[in-house]
């Protein structure tokens, strides 16, 4: 597997490529400029997860801060966040006297695709007809966010080459999403129902995807990981390789 720096490099364009398509389905906006890129989306105005910012440099970060604070804040967006490397201390020092705080360091993790274990006979299978709300319902009940993160995922068809969804008969039971860009198959909105989790569901679904991203011709899968998620994602293969720090600027409700 490449090293460090080209993982980060991969992880920074599956990132970007994602977090661009977040506010078609949310109804929100991109804001871009000097290499930054941020999701603006009043739908979801205290969560600070779905606007968030992604940059190149901590130079053009600190160019345009003070207009991102001012467009969310226009928006009605109390909560964002920007992604920011460890190794990173420049920008992580330009937010904390901005008046961002440190609120999760998910960890940076990649996959070698030629070596991850190939799906096992007892593997869920995927609906071949997979919805979008299945996908939205289950991150939020996962993670307690009521519909929030179903309207940032959207409703709908979703496409069975990425969008994975495990049934336990008539009920989503797991669900996740890839995506495919400069080789890497990103992986994103992992999600179990709570009743069911503990009975490998999701890593089920995770190996036929990765499987299936090998034969689209990916060599690597990045994911962020939560420290209970990382675990699970080390079983599969995946390594850590840094630390995403998400600092966050909250406003008064």
């Amino acid at each position: 597997m490449t090293d460090g720096a080209e993982l980060w490099r991969r992880m920074g364009l599956s990132m970007r490529a994602e977090f661009r398509l977040m506010p078609e389905a949310a109804g929100g906006t991109l804001f871009e400029s000097d290499g930054v890129i941020a999701t603006i989306l009043p739908a979801v105005p205290d969560r600070s997860l779905p606007n968030s910012v992604l940059y190149r440099d901590a130079g053009g970060l600190e160019r345009v801060l003070d207009r991102l604070a001012a467009a969310y804040r226009d928006a009605g967006v109390r909560a964002w966040t920007v992604w920011v490397p460890r190794h990173d201390g420049a920008a992580r020092s330009l937010l904390r006297d901005a008046g961002h705080r440190l609120d999760a360091e998910p960890a940076a993790m990649a996959a070698d695709l030629a070596t991850v274990e190939p799906p096992r006979a007892g593997d869920p299978e995927p609906d071949p007809q997979p919805r979008l709300e299945d996908l939205g319902q289950l991150n939020d009940r996962a993670y307690g966010t009521g519909d929030q993160l179903g309207k940032v995922i959207g409703r709908g068809p979703g496409d069975p080459r990425h969008l994975y969804v495990a049934r336990r008969g008539a009920e989503a039971a797991a669900a996740l999403v890839t995506a495919d860009h400069d080789g890497d198959c990103s992986v994103w909105w992992v999600a179990t129902a709570p009743e069911v989790r503990g009975r490998g569901l999701a890593s089920g679904l995770m190996r036929r995807a990765l499987a299936d991203g090998r034969e689209r011709g990916n060599d690597v899968s990045t994911l962020q990981a939560t420290r209970m998620g990382q675990p699970i994602y080390e079983a599969l293969g995946y390594r850590a390789f840094g630390v995403c720090e998400m600092w966050e600027r909250r406003e008064p409700a």
